[in-house]
């Protein structure tokens, strides 16, 4: 059905129909909105299903459901009220019956900016806490102190401050650094979720910084926190400590693709920086070997995508080897080994330029270079070599074509 058919057969019923969420935001952001999210006030369950048969009931907590409006499967949700009875996003009493209000169900939201919503059919918008002021001040501010009932939305703010470059108002970091306790007893996959969101974002060091300056990096990820301090030699490291090299390498990925596992990977290439012995800074020997651990230690705490771990535990054991090869038989090798892992190639080069601001250049060839060592085979083999040696063989074939390689390239330049 239409929008205007769904919301006019509901207000005929006496209730009343919002927009909500993201898209309201965003259309005020004067942003292209997607996903419409509806609210309904003044109406019971009972009745609402009678008017909408064909709805599906998805909410387990509280009423949603799905309704086909403008030809896409829309949630709509009942005006609910919350209040808290525990600890978590699990720790609420909720009441949605047709009582309660638009107002009561603005207020119970996180920020100013997803407070706001628009009336149908007429299209008017309700801004009760001032939001349209914050979006054109690009400005994210919570509601109400009810925002830190829920901790995870002090990662939300975080998120969203780097999803729209927005700033957090003084007050809102107040309410995230009141989050801290009850945020480390959060399921593992809410605080995974966000950060993969957080990774989409267009400049992702924002999360962490916002994280930091809560005071929360060091209970979501300690990892990184550890980073904080940590000095560098200067002349290598302008930017800082490796914290902010870790930033600054995140960002720079970021710029360069859109793909979440190479910034995971970039985020995570210099953690054993985090373990290194005061007495040796501000040079950090040897700490390939200890991000290993310091990454194998996180999924252990926070379950990782198999990708993200894999490609981080590549990134951490390579990234320091891989601009200073020089031997033939030792850049095959890694011309082969990135090859099998799961990283791309464009992924694993937009990492190592990041960290090292340049590419080797049998990095800036690696694809040409690997496609001919592939198409070396054992079924070339001198016939009389046979069993493990055609292996050997096909190895000493890669590494004398690539020292071919190498020389034709030098002759060229």
């Amino acid at each position: 059905m239409k929008e205007v058919e769904f919301a006019q057969r509901l207000k005929g019923a006496g209730a009343r129909v919002f927009l909500v969420g993201g898209w309201v935001r965003d259309y005020v952001r004067g942003v292209e909105p997607h996903d419409k999210d509806y609210m309904v006030t003044g109406i019971t369950e009972e009745t609402f299903t009678e008017l909408l048969p064909e709805a599906v009931k998805v909410g387990k907590s509280f009423p949603v459901y799905l309704v086909e409006i403008d030809g896409v499967n829309s949630e709509v949700a009942f005006a609910r009220k919350e209040k808290k009875t525990g600890s978590g996003y699990c720790g609420f009493a909720v009441d949605y019956d047709s009582s309660v209000t638009v107002e009561e169900d603005l207020y119970r939201r996180d920020t100013t900016m997803n407070s706001l919503a628009m009336e149908l059919p007429q299209g008017n918008i309700i801004d009760l806490y001032g939001g349209i002021d914050d979006v054109h001040q690009r400005r994210i501010r919570a509601v109400s102190a009810h925002f830190c009932e829920d901790p995870v939305r002090a990662l939300r703010a975080a998120r969203q401050a780097a999803e729209f470059d927005f700033t957090i108002s003084e007050e809102t970091y107040d309410l995230m650094r009141a989050c801290r306790d009850e945020l480390q007893a959060e399921p593992a996959e809410r605080l995974l979720a966000e950060l993969r969101r957080a990774l989409q974002t267009p400049k992702p060091s924002r999360y962490f910084r916002c994280l930091a300056q809560a005071g929360l990096l060091p209970v979501t990820f300690p990892e990184l926190a550890a980073l904080i301090g940590k000095t560098q030699p200067a002349a290598f490291h302008p930017e800082g400590d490796a914290f902010e090299h870790t930033m600054l390498v995140l960002d720079t990925v970021a710029e360069a693709t859109d793909s979440v596992l190479a910034r995971f990977v970039g985020l995570v290439h210099d953690l054993g920086k985090g373990l290194t012995p005061k007495a040796m800074e501000p040079h950090h020997y040897g700490h390939e070997k200890r991000g290993l651990e310091v990454l194998k230690a996180w999924n252990a705490r926070m379950t990782l995508p198999r990708d993200w771990l894999q490609g981080g535990l590549f990134i951490i054991a390579q990234h320091m080897r891989a601009p200073r090869l020089t031997k033939p038989a030792k850049i095959v090798d890694l011309l082969l080994a990135v090859e099998k892992s799961c990283l791309t190639w464009a992924e694993f080069k937009a990492v190592i330029r990041a960290d090292h601001h340049s590419l080797p250049h049998y990095l800036e060839k690696a694809e040409q270079i690997v496609c001919q060592l592939k198409a070396i085979r054992g079924k070339d083999c001198p016939a009389e070599i046979t069993g493990p040696r055609v292996g050997e063989w096909i190895r000493n074939q890669q590494v004398l074509l690539y020292r071919n390689i190498v020389i034709d390239s030098d002759c060229a330049d």
